[in-house]
């Protein structure tokens, strides 16, 4: 038993008194705390990485030299909203024709995924052939991606962490599948900034059809400073309210501009110390170049005839010439130097399987309407990049947030959602050319070989930029905060040098 004798304070305890004390003197601490960090006089805090101490609060956006020489100095991310199917596309799998009809290997009767019940293999809905000199078997879905096969590299042992669409695209453009976190674009823009100074760093382009399934989380800041967030537009849909109003007068407007410039330059000179505000000064500035510089990048009639129709900009069809009018506005984002391009194919505001790759109930019946929207303008994207010399230096990442099953659903004609293992592809600045790595098992069911995660094709996209993944963190809510969290190593097999 313990020793009724001793005293509280003996026994290290407080008594009321002392507790009152010790909490009173708590509050205060906490209230100059606060006080103290609304005025900017707050002592750095120790043991994390501070901000980027080369971020300009004047220009935030202003380029950044990486971590170490990289091979690329820009990326485009084109992205297949819905799930496209590997098995339809990418992974051929001569074992999942010969077994059509057959009950799945392993699987009782009735077995269940996303949406329930599955029914037996189903063979590729589409003939693969052997494409380039390399022979790389791609389905006839994609002809003209297709005859770009020895420009490409092949990931086929992709994974992701969630068979849900909206927490899936998150985990493929932020690293995480829940909401609140950057975006791989926001994390890249902060890290090197942009080469172009009247255009954002990072811009999203949505399909013609509408926005992804997570929305603005594909392009959001997250926790990192606001300027980093990207910028969606595309070549149907300009900036909302960028316009001069017709009302007003250049001469006027000048003269308002040079006012609020000064106005602003005094007020920063009394308050230097004041990021936001020298941050706010800087995004209203980008605006007003933006007003000139978007415009002039929208403007494809200053594309030839033979472009348009190289794209297929000049098609009938709205959604087919939108797309291809968006690819072209990908090229000139990027050839202007903005940092990071992220190219959405598929919508999910037209519902399941309709304006996206969701191939869940007629799964060739939808993809015969989706592929020629998406194929012969984005591999015109790849052949005009490397004809203009920007492919040496700008990586191209192609992806989708997860895989299909080798089966079909019972009564349906389509795949179910399946995120063991599926394809991604590059090409551009640092990747293999005509290579393959990782597989699927016999079916396309499960990666088996080169197992790979979203977080390690995060590590190497930031790796060909320059930009070691284990340092690029920012402090958040007591944790260093990275694009890979805790994980991710480099996929070295693909790079042409390591």
């Amino acid at each position: 038993m313990p020793d009724s004798s001793l005293s509280n304070a003996g026994r290290g305890l407080l008594n009321r008194r002392q507790f009152l004390e010790h909490a009173g003197t708590g509050l205060g601490s906490i209230a100059l705390a606060s006080l103290l960090a609304n005025q900017g006089l707050l002592a750095a805090e120790t043991g994390h990485t501070p901000v980027r101490p080369d971020i300009r609060p004047e220009n935030p956006l202003a380029a950044r030299a990486p971590h170490f020489a990289g091979k690329a100095k820009r990326v485009l991310v084109i992205f297949c909203s819905g799930a496209c199917s590997q098995l339809e596309s990418w992974d051929y799998k001569p074992a999942l024709i010969k077994m059509d009809g057959r009950p799945m290997p392993g699987a009782k009767e009735g077995f269940l995924t996303f949406q329930g019940e599955n029914g037996n293999l189903v063979r590729p809905q589409y003939a693969f052939q052997p494409r380039g000199q390399s022979g790389k078997m791609i389905s006839d879905l994609f002809p003209h991606l297709g005859s770009l096969a020895d420009d490409l590299c092949f990931i086929h042992s992709m994974t992701a962490k969630s068979n849900t669409h909206g927490p899936a695209e998150n985990q493929m453009s932020t690293g995480f599948t829940l909401d609140g976190f950057p975006s791989m674009g926001s994390w890249v823009s902060y890290a090197l900034g942009s080469e172009a100074d009247d255009l954002p760093a990072f811009v999203a382009i949505p399909d013609p059809r509408g926005v992804p399934q997570a929305g603005v989380n594909n392009w959001a800041n997250g926790f990192l400073p606001a300027v980093f967030q990207g910028t969606p537009f595309n070549a149907q849909k300009p900036i909302y309210n960028l316009a001069t109003p017709t009302s007003h007068s250049p001469v006027s407007d000048g003269a308002a501009r040079d006012l609020l410039k000064r106005l602003n330059e005094r007020h920063l000179a009394e308050y230097p110390g004041d990021f936001e505000l020298s941050a706010r000064i800087a995004s209203y500035e980008l605006a007003a170049k933006m007003q000139l510089s978007v415009p002039e990048v929208g403007d494809l009639s200053r594309e030839s005839a033979a472009t348009l129709r190289d794209y297929g900009a000049d098609d009938s069809d709205p959604v087919r010439s939108g797309f291809a009018k968006n690819c072209i506005l990908a090229r000139r984002l990027l050839e202007r130097g903005v940092r990071f391009v992220q190219l959405f194919n598929g919508s999910y505001a037209m519902g399941e399987g309709i304006g996206n790759w969701d191939g869940h109930r007629k799964l060739k019946e939808q993809y015969d309407i989706h592929a020629p929207i998406l194929d012969r303008p984005a591999a015109a994207l790849i052949r005009d990049l490397k004809q203009r010399g920007l492919l040496e230096d700008t990586l191209v990442v192609w992806t989708t947030e997860f895989g299909r099953m080798p089966t079909f659903q019972k009564g349906a004609s389509g795949r179910d959602h399946n995120p063991n293992g599926f394809t991604t592809w590059l090409t551009g600045a640092g990747v293999k050319s005509g290579f393959s790595y990782g597989a699927t098992d016999e079916l396309g069911h499960k990666a088996v070989e080169g197992v790979t995660t979203i977080y390690d094709l995060h590590a190497t996209i930031l790796h060909l930029l320059g930009l070691d993944h284990e340092r690029l963190s920012y402090y958040h809510n007591g944790i260093e905060r990275r694009l890979t969290d805790v994980h991710g190593h480099v996929v070295k097999d693909i790079l042409t040098s390591a």
